[in-house]
């Protein structure tokens, strides 16, 4: 009888820790699709930044070549430059995924649509300077922005799909259960202004 009751309480125990090891296999599994579609976040943030910096280190010779036309308006350049100082200083770290979030996505934003909007007024004034807008060197200026400005459209959007998935795979039972067991944390996306469906207007 004794031996009989420790047969019983051993397959107890046996079942007990098969379904244990699923169960950890099965929150393993979880855990690391979850890591997966982090990763996949931060390679698509990766790439947008370096849209944002392609566009960043065009505009001094942007600048240096307007200068060069007489009486051009000092305000809009200075707009400028400072637009791509104040973006260039907002930065996200991808050494910590958790600085994606809506709020520091926001900031970021918002600095670059600012340098956007100033760019925006200065091929405006351009427009006044026929001899400037007809040398080679403005014309592929303007051309390689265009192309940067669509790029950055183009990733953004990327970028934000791969958020979509993430939050979205977070948030359901049972994967939530594991997100917060492991940290996972909402990404931020870009968001859309009026007019944003269209790069700013660099051809006249």
């Amino acid at each position: 009888m004794k031996s009989k009751g420790c047969l019983i309480g051993g397959g107890i125990f046996a079942a007990l820790l098969v379904l244990a090891l699923v169960v950890f296999g099965w929150g393993i599994g979880i855990s690391n699709n979850i890591k997966t579609l982090d990763q996949s976040v931060q390679k698509h943030w990766s790439n947008v930044e370096n849209t944002y910096q392609k566009r960043a280190d065009l505009i001094p010779n942007l600048v240096s070549t307007v200068k060069g036309a007489a009486n051009f308006e000092q305000e809009t350049l200075t707009g400028v430059i400072e637009a791509r100082a104040k973006a260039t200083s907002t930065q996200l770290t991808l050494n910590d995924a958790s600085e994606l979030t809506p709020e520091n996505i926001a900031k970021f934003q918002q600095a670059q649509d600012q340098l956007g909007s100033a760019l925006s007024r200065l091929m405006v004034s351009v427009e006044r300077y026929p001899q400037l807008t007809a040398t080679q060197n403005f014309q592929s200026l303007q051309a390689e922005l265009s192309s940067i400005e669509q790029e950055v459209l183009f990733e953004r959007k990327k970028f934000n799909d791969a958020a979509e998935v993430y939050n979205s795979t977070i948030v359901r039972f049972p994967a939530s259960m594991i997100a917060g067991f492991i940290g996972a944390k909402e990404k931020g996306y870009f968001k859309s202004a009026a007019g944003s469906e269209n790069a700013p207007k660099v051809e006249f």
